[in-house]
């Protein structure tokens, strides 16, 4: 038993350092070691580098990836070659993988009839076959959020239960048959919410849950129904989904309560673009970041939300809001017509409204949805004939307002 527990300290503080990924020979009693998130089936070998790259210099040890049957159905050979290649690419840079292989997100009812049992089952039978024995698979997730579509939601209330009952016998078939499967590593289904965890309680090695809640008490109410089903059949718990600011789920609130309940986690999700990438992701394809304090909670710091304990800003403790409104201020004065005449060079304007960008955004003066300097940014990677002077101007006159308004100077 101490050899045991010496392990898992070793995985936990291992996985904290970014040294190896998440990763269990047999199941595990506690994964709050685990730092994941969810990620997608990449085509390109350098793009799936470049992302993975990017999860393990956030320090994130594991990805949790969907599964296509239509895709393994079109392709079947390809497709295993495909996952493998994920599989190993993750595993060489420190990543493990949580394959799911069924998704319930827009489900066709289709494969809950026992006609497609047989085709279910050889999908099942050839995805664990070819990755059981492969290192870097971590944890099988039967089906993600089961109940979490049409023929769930939009039943009539007479076919509720039976509905419900069908698609929740789909799963425990397939928990059992990937059990017999694989008798080592261990399996988890993604509930939608922590109160679906019993449905699969007795079959999983892993109880996973999702949680967007939009308030701290209610993201912990779930984590309270989450301990008592663990502390019931005596498993551990995983957070596998959660983080969703257009769901009043910031990163930093979900991380931290994460952390505080000693739960591990996946982020959802690891990239910004394509259908959810207007409220989800973390890191831009080229590196950048749209919410430096997730970045932040990753690390373990987290935003001051004390307000006793506050310190405001004070960008013109030195005079410095006074100077960039002076520096602007002159720049204004120069006849706009002229930069059409004469093509005059209009970065004198560019360079003082960056100075007043810096001293807004550094002080948390402005939202940042579009930052002032991605803005100045673009004009600055504009020839200068092709610059608007009258929207510069315009810009340039709403930030010294802004400033003079945050630090309550009248220039």
């Amino acid at each position: 038993m101490k050899h045991c527990y010496l392990i898992l300290f070793v995985w936990s503080m291992a996985a904290w350092a970014g040294i190896v990924p998440a990763a269990a020979t047999e199941p595990l009693k506690d994964y709050s070691f685990v730092r994941g998130v969810c990620y997608g089936l990449e085509d390109r070998q350098d793009i799936l580098e470049r992302d993975l790259g990017y999860a393990r210099k956030l320090r994130l040890n594991s990805t949790r990836i969907w599964l296509d049957f239509n895709s393994y159905r079109r392709e079947p050979e390809a497709y295993v070659k495909k996952l493998l290649n994920y599989v190993r690419t993750a595993h060489k840079m420190g990543i493990s993988t949580m394959p799911i292989l069924f998704n319930g997100n827009m489900m066709d009812p289709a494969i809950l009839d026992e006609k497609f049992r047989a085709e279910g089952d050889a999908y099942v039978k050839a995805v664990v076959g070819a990755l059981k024995d492969e290192p870097g698979l971590f944890i099988w997730d039967i089906m993600n959020e089961p109940t979490c579509n049409d023929y769930c939601g939009q039943a009539p209330a007479a076919e509720r239960e039976a509905r419900h009952d069908k698609v929740w016998g789909f799963v425990r078939h397939y928990c059992r048959l990937v059990k017999e499967l694989d008798g080592k590593n261990a399996i988890t289904v993604g509930v939608t919410v922590a109160q679906n965890l019993e449905r699969t309680a007795d079959l999983v090695d892993v109880l996973c849950f999702h949680d967007y809640s939009d308030t701290r008490s209610r993201v912990q109410a779930s984590y309270d129904v989450a301990r008592q089903v663990s502390e019931k059949y005596g498993k551990p718990v995983i957070n596998s989904e959660t983080g969703c600011p257009g769901r009043a789920n910031s990163y930093d609130m979900a991380i931290e309560l994460c952390e505080k309940n000693g739960a591990g986690w996946y982020l959802f999700n690891l990239m910004i673009g394509g259908y959810w990438g207007d409220i989800h992701g973390i890191v831009y394809p080229d590196g950048t970041v749209r919410d430096p304090s997730v970045v932040a909670a990753l690390f373990g710091f987290y935003r001051n939300r004390d307000e006793a304990a506050l310190v405001r800003p004070n960008p013109n403790k030195e005079g410095k809001v006074e100077a960039a409104l002076r520096q602007l201020q002159r720049a204004m004065k120069d006849d706009y017509t002229a930069f059409r005449s004469k093509r005059s060079s209009s970065e004198r304007l560019l360079d003082a409204m960056e100075v007043c960008a810096n001293l807004l955004e550094g002080s948390e003066m402005v939202p940042m949805q579009v930052p002032l300097t991605a803005r100045i940014r673009t004009w600055r990677a504009q020839d200068e004939k092709e610059r608007d002077i009258v929207e510069i101007r315009t810009y340039a006159y709403e930030m010294a307002r802004m400033l003079e308004e945050g630090c309550q100077i009248i220039f």
